[in-house]
């Protein structure tokens, strides 16, 4: 009896599992669909299938299934062997395998020492670590597939990083672990994941989130913030972006010192990672800004669309009239690349007045959805796979079905028409170009009503779910 009384003591004292929220209970398209299948989860469902570890385990488990689905949809392309537009017909296209040869990987050469990189340094890093003991092997070896096994490694490696997003998104949301499954089981991921080297930046800019959520004793959590966002910048520029997001926080609430950690910690790790190689060659440290510089209106961004109106609409299909015409010409570069920051510029000051007008504090996913957003909409380069730099953003600042299913719809529209937009580049027409112009405008339109709808979130609480479940979530 007293070992009866002294376990129950125990279970008393013993922290409470947090409740999680049920989807099909508090998600009307969720809901909807469930009544298809035996209805919503009822109050006495077991338990343990209620608990955080064993939602946990679930959506993991279906990351791991998009994953290996991913790598078999790219499998083809696996071998190099690019013939007849292989890579265009089957969809399998990754810059993984092609840079390795246009990298100068394939000779041995080392990363910005030997050649210049396109990306930042952390990404040319990553790329060189793998890199070259792959080619180091191929030469004792002539009849192994360099390529091939550079890309098999990379892809593990970033569906690990992939895991470990995931994994970090399931403790920022403790009490909505199945939101998560919106990550694990997205279209976007399935054809993307190993498209580039973008799964780096994605999980140090997350996990720079993560960090933030901690409520650690003094200052560790902005300073792991910080380090994890100055690594993540120094992999690919955006998961900078997110101190806007920071900055609007501190002005809304005073205070400073947690963002002035973060963003000092944020310089000096940023700095440690690029003035080596900034020192050893400062002008192949540079390509990659010289390259963004450099390069016009790319694939189906705003200007793309504006483009093709102009030539369609505004010209009769002759000749270069037209604003959007006027701006791809070459000489007119500089006020392209001035026009698209300078709306970015204002679109974050936006962000920052929207923080201060709001009724309560907006939640940091929510400023970093909208900042990386407003980027992308407003860039001249929006390539395939950048679609994964908004995933969890967007699942982590308003997870709901519904308009998460439409954007990831006009997702994998983009990415099909896309393909058959390069081929017919390689002189192989299969369809007409306005079907790539509608799913371009279809992809933008999706992403800025996803930013409308965290817009009407922030500006009324009672409709954002995550705050109703945790009001002091992030």
């Amino acid at each position: 009896m007293q070992a009866e009384v002294g376990q129950d003591q125990d279970d008393r004292d013993r922290p409470a599992s947090p409740r999680i929220d049920a989807p099909s209970r508090s998600d009307g398209f969720v809901g909807g669909l469930a009544e298809l299948i035996g209805g919503r989860l009822g109050e006495h469902a077991p338990v343990a299938r209620r608990s955080v570890k064993f939602v946990s385990l679930i959506v993991l488990a279906l990351t791991c299934l998009t994953l290996a689905l991913h790598f078999v949809q790219k499998s083809p392309c696996r071998d190099g062997a690019w013939t007849d537009n292989k890579q265009y017909t089957n969809f399998c296209y990754t810059d993984v395998l092609a840079l390795y040869y246009a990298e100068g990987l394939s000779d041995g050469q080392v990363p910005y020492i030997d050649h210049a990189v396109e990306y930042p340094v952390l990404t040319g890093v990553m790329m060189g670590v793998i890199g070259l003991p792959v080619h180091a092997y191929g030469q004792t070896h002539p009849d192994f597939n360099q390529g091939q096994a550079f890309y098999d490694i990379t892809a593990l490696v970033l569906f690990l990083f992939a895991l470990g997003t995931a994994a970090m998104m399931l403790a920022i949301r403790r009490t909505r672990p199945w939101d998560v499954a919106m990550f694990a089981l997205s279209p976007a991921l399935l054809v993307t994941a190993s498209v580039n080297w973008d799964f780096l930046a994605i999980v140090l800019a997350v996990g720079g989130v993560y960090a933030w959520s901690r409520k650690w004793p003094g200052y560790w959590a902005p300073a792991l913030t910080g380090v994890l966002l100055g690594l993540g910048t120094a992999a690919k520029l955006w998961p900078g972006f997110l101190f806007v997001g920071l900055l609007a926080i501190a002005l809304r609430t005073w205070r400073w010192v947690p963002f002035l950690v973060a963003a000092g910690t944020a310089a000096v790790t940023w700095l440690a990672v690029n003035v080596p190689v900034m020192v050893l060659n400062f002008d192949n440290w540079r390509r990659f800004i010289d390259l963004n510089n450099e390069r016009g209106v790319d694939w189906g961004v705003l200007y793309y669309i504006g483009r093709y109106v102009d030539a369609k609409f505004w010209s009769g299909g002759e000749g270069d009239s037209g604003l959007f015409q006027w701006l791809s010409r070459d000489e007119n570069r500089s006020l392209l690349n001035g026009i698209s920051l300078a709306l970015f510029a204002v679109a974050c000051l936006g962000i920052i007045y929207l923080a201060m007008r709001a009724p309560v504090p907006p939640r940091l996913t929510q400023l970093a959805f909208l900042t990386v957003a407003a980027f992308l909409l407003f860039n001249k380069v929006w390539s395939q796979q950048f679609t994964l730099w908004l995933l969890p953003l967007a699942i982590l600042a308003r997870p709901r079905w519904g308009a998460f299913l439409v954007w990831q719809l006009a997702e994998v529209a983009y990415f099909l028409s896309f393909y058959g937009e390069l081929l017919g580049a390689s002189g192989k027409s299969v369809m007409p170009e306005g079907v790539f112009i509608f799913a371009s405008i279809a992809r933008w339109v999706t992403v800025a009503v996803l930013c409308g709808l965290v817009i009407r979130d922030i500006r009324n609480p009672r409709l954002d779910v995550v705050r109703q479940s945790d009001p002091l979530a992030v």
